[in-house]
């Protein structure tokens, strides 16, 4: 998403128009989340994607007419029935809606551009939180209204309604602590998009040992930002580690506290020994991260949170930590280790309950028992 936004940078420093599309809901399965954006520029160049296929492809076609006859914003239905879902690939079952608009003042809210904040919030600077009012005409729903929240509280722009923005306010300051797009239901005539703008999720590994190169590989295959801290040589090094992965050879505790660690970080203390792993936690905790992890043993965890205890440190922050950290999935080597605790970091970050996708008999035999 930071791409996208140094792409709106960059158009609007040239002064050259552009349009927005963003899905603003969805029913059942879709091929996008809410939330999602494609960038249309005045050339036909895009950036981002809402998932492909003609309906993308009708996006693309409805932002050019708005950029060529310089219309206002539009809203797109589109119903993936099973026969368009075979013939495109696209995930059938589902109806989604997006908001096609000019990008000129699309970041602007009570008067403050935004985009400049925006741009900041998706590297290392302050999540901001963009709340959208959407009306509902029958099956529509019309954009009404927009309101920013930052992560310290301060707010700007309305939709109209003093106890409707302090109800606004609440939820997307709510939705900026979880991170994740979503819409939140109003009443009967109202839904509410909410955008969280953050930084792209930081994984700091904390233990550059078997186990910390598996992290590492998996979550930058998973699109992390991924620093690797370790005091030896023989397991510090950059040739272990795929290339766009910041391998850090320093004193463990020390870098915890010099790094450059915002609020959608992860980190997950995976050290050589039980006192390292402590003080590594300790140090930890004084960070913004948003997620601690340790891995080892549940006798281990009981060790460290006592050592911690006696060193007192309060029984808040102590328990904050996920210990052992990662889901019971059942693996035992170095990379099953791996897709178990990068499992339970996409868990935190998306809201997932861990439970298994797979249809329940009574789902199931409803499904094959209804008429065609």
């Amino acid at each position: 998403m930071r791409e996208l936004y140094a792409r709106m940078a960059e158009l609007e420093r040239e002064d050259r128009p552009f349009a927005v599309a963003t899905v603003v809901r969805t029913v059942g399965s879709t091929p996008q989340v809410v939330g999602a954006k494609m960038l249309v520029d005045d050339l036909g160049r895009t950036y981002g994607t809402l998932g492909g296929g003609c309906v993308e492809g009708d996006a693309f076609a409805e932002a050019k007419r708005i950029l060529d006859e310089g219309g206002s914003s539009s809203l797109r239905e589109y119903e993936l029935t099973e026969e368009l879902a075979w013939d495109t690939g696209l995930v059938c079952g589902g109806t989604m809606w997006i908001h096609i608009e000019p990008g000129a003042g699309a970041l602007t809210v009570g008067g403050r551009e935004l985009l400049a904040d925006v741009l900041a919030a998706s590297s290392t600077g302050t999540p901001i939180a963009l709340a959208t009012l959407l009306l509902k005409r029958g099956r529509d729903v019309v954009p009404a209204g927009r309101l920013y929240v930052e992560q310290s509280g301060a707010s700007g722009g309305t939709l109209g309604d003093a106890t409707l923005d302090e109800r606004a306010r609440t939820i997307a300051a709510e939705t900026l602590r979880a991170g994740t797009a979503r819409t939140a239901p109003l009443d009967d005539e109202r839904e509410l998009l909410v955008e969280p703008i953050v930084a792209k999720p930081h994984l700091v590994v904390v233990g550059a040992g078997h186990v910390g190169l598996a992290l590492a590989k998996l979550a930058h295959g998973l699109d992390y930002q991924v620093t690797v801290i370790d005091d030896r040589p023989e397991f510090a090094s950059q040739e272990r580690f795929p290339e766009r992965v910041e391998v850090v050879r320093a004193d463990m505790v020390e870098a915890l506290g010099s790094l450059s660690i915002g609020w959608n970080a992860f980190i997950v203390v995976a050290t050589r020994g039980h006192k390292l792993d402590a003080q590594c936690l300790r140090a930890a905790i004084q960070t913004r991260a948003r997620y601690i992890g340790l891995l080892g043993s549940k006798r281990k965890t009981i060790l460290i949170e006592r050592m911690l205890r006696e060193e007192g440190l309060p029984e808040d922050r102590i328990r904050s930590v996920h210990a052992p950290v990662g889901l019971d999935l059942g693996g035992r080597t170095p990379a099953e280790i791996a897709l178990s605790v990068l499992a339970e970091l996409s868990m935190e970050r998306y809201g997932g309950s861990g439970r298994p996708l797979r249809l329940g008999d009574d789902l199931y035999e409803r499904a094959v028992s209804r008429p065609r």
